[in-house]
């Protein structure tokens, strides 16, 4: 075991001295810079803090005012403090770092703002506590929800595992394993929290009445319990000023607690509200004996001005309810930007709305402020489509389509044509286009591919996964990626073949601007590295490439090397999960030693065996 240093032994000390407090705190801030930041960037996660509302506190008992060049030296270590917290946030969490790039691109590609997504950099110090005040929650769920739990949640003790994170090194003889400690002193960076039913009461009040919260999610929330009812909108009044965005996920509410839960949000005396996102996922929220809209969620549609976003996922809806629904919508003076009814059962709905929209002004907020519009497994047939396309010629600015998972067949799609021709002859054509599992053939596709102009702006993505299309497809979608510039482009399980791919590679425009492409599950062998070959030569943007479940022989490795090669470094991920390529080929072949920062560019499969059978259907 190696011997401490004795850097280490006095990082700790100092550490211990920072978290308990002591007589000599201030003096730090007169350490040499070197010595400051290297302190900065060693410290736990408990000292950092107490560290930073110290330098805070002291900065402003000087005031802004001091002209010392030792008070601004002090006052002005913001961005070390703040790379100190980054570091820190995304040693503990790294999963979570991705996932709010990926958050980032979306909400800025159609203008949609999230919790997380500002104009301004990350806060890594609010987002650090408030990250660890979620782990505190999720863990004390757990407990909380065991049969045998009989107490105070404000009382539950946290993990070591929690407390050895954040650097406590004081045992438990102290308030700081209690949640309540971690919710006094951590509540004021909480902006956005996930709350099971069991915090759902009103000692969740008190624990976190520090916080500014901005989005609330609540997780199975049942009628049947009205205590959990009542202190969800306990929660909803007291966070009514900074409020802007409500989920409920696996929840079953009675019209009777719908109408009380929205009727918590609005402020004393007002009659609109500030939410500007609202999601109601997993649940059931529509009584099935009445066939009327709960009356406060109807108000809360009307009077939904600041509403931007608006997702009901698989919530059990019938065609009445999305009628109402969309209508009301239409008739109020909010500007909806994304709306979402998917896995719903409302086929026949939009023939309803179409006779009641006649009277509708085409100029409505609504229909010229939403840009995103997901319609996906909502049991479509072609009758549908034709409505579909009616109402969507009246959503001028509209960017984003999703209608997946709708059965509406090639009469369905040709429907649709007259839609698609204009969206994309629009100033502001649309971007975003998703007709996965469609029940599609060769023949609608390519009569919608052949329909298509030539777009004013590059489309952004569009995908046709999960249809059967065969091979034949091929000469058109590669005319497609000539005349549409498109640069995601998803083709999974379109049924391709060892033909389509080479009539593919054989009809390639000399210029592709794809930057993404999944092309798996088309069973092309040893012609889907030929393909991926031919396309890193003519897409100088291509950076990712999902060529799994290809059947893929053995004798596709120095193809796939040479192609790495060919990319210069530009490729960044090559997926070619679920071929059956032997480990010690792969090792022999050395594509491994193909990296982008720091990690391989080709996936395998994590157990490799030639022995194993090979199929890619469901």
């Amino acid at each position: 075991m190696e011997a401490p240093s004795l850097f280490s032994l006095c990082m700790k000390t100092v550490s211990v001295a920072i978290i308990h407090g002591c007589d000599y705190l201030h003096d730090i801030f007169d350490l040499p810079s070197y010595v400051f930041d290297n302190l900065i960037v060693n410290l736990p996660p408990l000292a950092l803090h107490n560290l930073h509302q110290l330098s805070n506190d002291d900065c402003g008992r000087r005031g802004f005012t001091a002209y010392s060049i030792d008070n601004q030296r002090k006052c002005g270590r913001y961005d070390e403090f703040d790379a100190a917290w980054n570091a820190l946030y995304k040693k503990r969490w790294p999963e979570n770092i991705k996932r709010m790039q990926t958050t980032s691109s979306v909400t800025l590609e159609h203008g949609v703002e999230i919790c997380k997504s500002v104009n301004h950099s990350p806060d890594w110090l609010q987002l650090y506590w408030e990250a660890h005040l979620q782990n505190c929650l999720d863990e004390v769920t757990e407990r909380a929800l065991l049969p045998a739990f009989d107490g105070h949640i404000s009382g539950v003790e946290v993990s070591d595992s929690i407390l050895n994170s954040i650097g406590y090194m004081g045992g438990r003889t102290h308030d700081y394993s209690r949640l309540s400690y971690h919710c006094n002193k951590f509540g004021q960076y909480a902006r956005c929290l996930r709350l099971e039913s069991v915090f759902c009461v009103a000692e969740t009040c008190d624990l976190l009445k520090t916080c500014k919260l901005q989005a609330l999610t609540f997780r199975r929330i049942m009628h049947t319990y009205f205590p959990h009812v009542a202190g969800l909108c306990m929660l909803l009044k007291q966070n009514r000023e900074t409020l802007l965005s409500i989920e409920l996920v696996y929840s079953q509410l009675s019209p009777a607690c719908v109408n009380q839960i929205f009727n918590s949000i609005y402020k004393e005396g007002a009659e609109t509200h500030e939410i500007r996102h609202l999601s109601i996922r997993s649940s059931v929220i529509f009584g099935y004996k009445s066939s009327l809209i709960p009356d406060g969620l109807s108000s809360f549609l009307s009077a939904g001005r600041a509403l931007e976003t608006l997702c009901f996922y698989d919530t059990r809806m019938g065609p009445k309810f999305a009628n109402y629904i969309f209508s009301t919508l239409l008739e109020s003076s909010g500007s909806l930007i994304s709306l979402e009814i998917s896995d719903n059962e409302i086929a026949g709905w939009l023939s309803g709305f179409h006779k009641k929209s006649i009277s509708l002004s085409s100029q409505s907020n609504i229909s010229n402020s939403l840009k995103v519009l997901n319609l996906r497994g909502n049991n479509f047939c072609k009758v549908d489509a034709e409505y579909l396309s009616q109402a969507l010629i009246k959503m001028p600015n509209l960017r984003s389509l999703d209608i997946s998972e709708n059965p509406i067949e090639d009469d369905g799609i040709r429907k649709l044509i007259p839609y698609f021709i204009k969206a994309f002859e629009k100033v502001y054509p649309i971007s975003d286009i998703k007709l996965d599992n469609c029940n599609l053939s060769c023949l609608g596709v390519t009569d919608l591919l052949r329909s298509l102009p030539m777009s004013k702006e590059p489309l952004n993505s569009f995908s046709i996964a999960d249809n059967n299309l065969g091979s034949s497809v091929a000469t058109v979608l590669a005319k497609f990626l000539s005349t549409s510039h498109v640069r995601v482009l998803n083709i999974e399980g379109i049924g391709l073949g060892t033909t389509g791919f080479q009539e593919l590679e054989k009809e390639m425009p000399n210029k592709v601007e794809v930057v993404c492409i999944n092309i798996s599950k088309n069973r092309g062998g040893i012609r889907t590295a030929h393909f991926v070959s031919e396309l890193i030569l003519h897409a100088p943007d291509l950076v990712a490439v999902n060529a799994g479940y290809n059947f893929l022989p053995l004798e596709s490795l120095p193809i796939i090397h040479d192609l790495l090669r060919q990319s210069k470094g530009k490729l960044e991920h090559l997926d070619l999960s679920g071929n059956i390529i032997p480990c010690s080929s792969v090792k022999e072949s050395r594509i491994l030693e193909f990296q982008y920062r720091g990690k391989p560019i080709v996936t395998f499969p994590p157990y490799l065996s030639s022995s194993i059978l090979h199929d890619d259907d469901p």
